[in-house]
């Protein structure tokens, strides 16, 4: 009854804000995702130390989730994103394929409905500029899955000025759609959305959907100089870190700068989240003649790590809150009201949903969605989330969530003190959370909470997998 009433309060909401728009066209729609961006890593959610006027202006001008989950590694999260489901049904459960050509890997499966397609089929013009890190096969990736247009790199990382992917030996990575283009020297996120802000002002008089998924501040921390002066004081690893969050942030200004110079501002639906917590990862070139010319021992990775978690624990690669919990915002001025904050739950797997309701398109017709629409929560802080018990797996790691109840299978990384422990199994309710592990004085909750991931397991693996493929 309770979920009810939050409908019911929406629905009016949005039937009063509409109203003045009926006559017009549908509103755009920006997605912005950050790549490695902390939990709590801009100054609106309490990081006073860092500069982030661009971020500090969506949560100013919409609301913000303190509770919005990601996945623990980018490919899955993305999956999330773009599909509004678990990304294990899309064959998401370990690394995509990287290189465009060589041997067929993994990649997530080309029967997945991306929210691009759907909306492309409802008359939108679709780009992608970015990251895409959901296999980088010639049959697969954007403009197979919706996109009209796409600029960026297919894989998950790269050195910002070569652009070359820096593990093991490397490989040039810059693509537009299937075509291997180079533009040595050329900062790569400039590149992204100057390309980005062309795509906005050409398309200006017709519906479109332009996804931005940043590279930064993922490794290798490549900041803008002006912003390395700013925090020169600092101590590291927070210090390049800090640097490349606001290199980042006033990217995210420029986009939000052009949606308010054509006049865009108001009919655009603007969302904003990071694809999971910060790095504490440590990389070197580990090869002599790295294809991309920098030394054996080049070090590339994010210095063990600066973000600010709070009194939450671990870091990207974990299933404690400071790997999957991340900043979120959302702003459409029409709808969504101004300077608010949310603590229910809402995970990237909403915003598929959530952004077809706002544009009035139906789901895909026979598509299951996982995520919900987050509407009602937005128009009431009051609201229900529409989650039960909860689920998280990459590759044989795992999490369950029910209630403030957390089970983890080698899901504890980065834990503080550094417990081995396979099975944790930790409460968020507790005053420093995470910090124990309940085991073994709950084994009724830990084989309740085992039993319901092996179910969930079965539902989401996808049958029929395509060779090279492993279920999760």
């Amino acid at each position: 009854m309770k979920n009810f009433a939050a409908m019911l309060i929406a629905a009016a909401f949005l039937s009063a804000a509409f109203p003045a728009f009926a006559q017009e066209r549908k509103p755009n729609v920006v997605i912005i995702l950050t790549d490695d961006q902390g939990t709590l890593d801009a100054n609106c959610y309490g990081s006073s130390d860092l500069y982030t006027p661009a971020i500090d202006s969506l949560a100013a001008d919409g609301v913000r989730f303190t509770q919005a989950y990601s996945h623990t590694v980018c490919c899955p999260t993305r999956a999330m994103l773009l599909t509004g489901r678990q990304p294990q049904r899309g064959n998401v459960n370990d690394w995509m394929q990287g290189p465009l050509n060589g041997p067929k890997g993994r990649n997530m499966l080309a029967s997945e409905v991306t929210l691009a397609e759907t909306l492309r089929e409802a008359g939108y013009r679709t780009g992608l500029f970015g990251k895409w890190h959901l296999g980088g096969h010639r049959d697969h990736g954007p403009t197979k899955q919706g996109f009209d247009e796409f600029f960026g790199i297919r894989d998950g990382f790269i050195e910002n000025y070569t652009h070359y992917f820096l593990h093991r030996e490397g490989y040039h990575d810059l693509y537009e759609g299937v075509r291997e283009v180079f533009h040595r020297g050329r900062y790569f996120p400039d590149l992204m959305v100057d390309r980005a802000l062309s795509f906005i002002e050409r398309n200006q008089d017709r519906p479109f959907f332009v996804y931005i998924p940043f590279n930064i501040p993922h490794y290798p921390e490549q900041s803008l100089k002006r912003f390395r002066e700013r925090y020169k004081t600092m101590a590291e690893p927070r210090r390049t870190y800090a640097a490349t969050v606001t290199t980042t942030d006033d990217y995210i200004r420029r986009i939000l700068l052009q949606l308010d110079r054509l006049g865009l501002r108001d009919n655009t639906i603007v969302v904003y989240q990071s694809d999971n917590g910060h790095s504490e990862e440590d990389y070197r070139i580990t090869v002599d003649g790295h294809l991309s010319g920098f030394p054996k021992d080049w070090n590339y990775g994010a210095n063990k790590g600066g973000g600010n978690t709070g009194k939450w624990l671990g870091a990207k690669g974990s299933f404690l809150e400071g790997g999957i919990r991340v900043p979120a915002i959302v702003r459409y001025p029409p709808v969504v009201p101004q300077g608010e904050v949310r603590e229910q739950i809402v995970t990237a797997m909403d915003w598929f949903p959530t952004i077809l309701e706002l544009v009035g398109e139906a789901p895909p017709e026979g598509v299951a969605l996982d995520g919900h629409s987050a509407l009602p929560i937005i128009a009431n802080a009051r609201a229900d989330t529409a989650y039960g018990v909860m689920h998280w797996q990459w590759q044989k790691r795992w999490m369950v969530r029910d209630g403030d109840w957390k089970l983890m299978f080698q899901g504890a990384r980065n834990l503080a003190g550094g417990d081995p422990a396979e099975i944790y199994l930790s409460n968020l309710s507790d005053e420093l959370p995470e910090r124990k592990n309940y085991a073994a004085e709950r084994p009724d909750l830990v084989k309740r909470l085992t039993a319901a991931h092996q179910a969930w397991v079965r539902e989401v693996t996808p049958r029929n997998l395509p060779s090279g493929s492993s279920p999760p």
